[in-house]
């Protein structure tokens, strides 16, 4: 199969969807690689290393959409790339369409076949989607307790603390993957952290394993009471394929004291506090009701080298079975791939995402 493997575009992205260890196993099966040159540069893999694996290196962007029967990418495709794909071709890369119906109705128009990699299921774990998780949840910590800091428009708090002071009040919602790594980074800071999240066996285990974090049942009256006090919130809720829900208003916004930090992990899915809207690298915060906003919609393309190790490690496998034997053979090989499948023959296959749009659904 011939691959394409571009560069991103989407702004201060520096990942790249395949490694030069990756290109030079596909190319020992047989396969064709194309990248677009300086696509691994951001992550520190120059050209030369995609040469020595037995890449194809092309110049243009839009050449290797031309080539590649199988798109491998990091981010989803920006208005400029739908042109670029066709029918019959295969898209692998993180989608988020429950946050953009933009997008969706350009894949269905294409004809392509889209493939989430955060919607690819095994025993009701998302393993393409955890190392990014795992990333964004321990950056959260660091960004957070960044622009808490008085010179940066905070409230000049320091989290974890110093003798005779006491630490900042972390709050985190939602115990998944990256509530959990932001509850850790935050515990070993040495700050006051309270987990809140709906699954009572969930709130068990994170109670047994992280001994200094509090858990509290998720509800509103439970955020309108832990809000005042809150320096740091972190939105880690995560529903697999659809739009995050919206659990802090505005008007609860306000509850919190002025310069305190909200880090919405959830914006890639739309977001789950009413003011967050998505930010860059480049301009990451905002200011609504006196409380800094951090919405960054690719928050692992900070640490792009190692975010994209974490991501090649588990996607690598997967990418090998759609070169090998198509859409067909890659889920008769892996079957949770189905369950990867959002877009395909021009229809929504994901139930989520159609009911995010309010869209047909057509099962697969």
């Amino acid at each position: 199969m011939q691959i394409g493997v571009p560069k991103e575009i989407k702004e201060q992205e520096h990942r790249v969807a395949v490694l030069p260890s990756v290109v030079y196993q596909l190319t020992k099966l047989g396969h064709q690689i194309y990248v677009e040159r300086d696509a691994g540069a951001g992550a520190g893999y120059p050209d030369t290393e995609y040469v020595r694996a037995g890449a194809i290196m092309l110049e243009r962007h839009a050449d290797i959409f031309h080539e590649g029967d199988l798109v491998v990418k990091v981010k989803e495709p920006l208005p400029q790339e739908y042109p670029l794909l066709r029918k019959g071709q295969i898209l692998f890369t993180y989608l988020h369409l429950a946050a953009s119906r933009s997008l969706t109705e350009a894949l269905i128009k294409t004809g392509v076949t889209a493939i989430a990699y955060e919607t690819v299921e095994v025993n009701r774990r998302l393993p393409l989607l955890e190392p990014m998780s795992e990333i964004a949840g321990r950056m959260s910590l660091i960004v957070g307790g960044y622009f808490l800091a008085k010179h940066s428009g905070g409230t000049g708090v320091l989290l974890g603390g110093v003798p005779g002071v006491l630490p900042g009040n972390v709050v985190v919602i939602g115990g998944g993957n990256s509530g959990v790594n932001a509850a850790r980074m935050a515990t070993g800071l040495g700050a006051n952290v309270t987990i809140l999240e709906v699954d009572v066996e969930r709130m068990r285990f994170l109670d047994i394993t992280m001994h200094t974090a509090h858990t509290l049942y998720s509800n509103e009256a439970h955020l309108l009471e832990m809000l005042p006090r809150t320096d740091l919130l972190i939105g880690a809720v995560l529903v697999p394929g659809a739009r995050a829900p919206r659990l802090i208003t505005r008007t609860m916004l306000r509850l919190m004291r002025p310069g305190s930090v909200l880090v919405d992990i959830a914006i890639d899915q739309g977001g789950c506090c009413e003011t967050s809207r998505p930010t860059t690298h480049h301009d990451p915060v905002f200011v609504e009701e006196g409380i800094t906003h951090y919405c960054v919609a690719n928050m692992p393309g900070a640490y792009a080298r190692t975010a994209t190790q974490a991501l090649t490690n588990v996607t690598a496998r997967f990418v090998e079975f759609l070169a090998e034997g198509g859409i067909e053979g890659a889920i008769e090989k892996e079957p949770s791939l189905a369950s990867g499948i959002n877009i395909m023959d021009g229809s929504i296959r994901n139930k989520a995402v159609a009911e995010a749009h309010q869209m047909p659904y057509l099962p697969l």
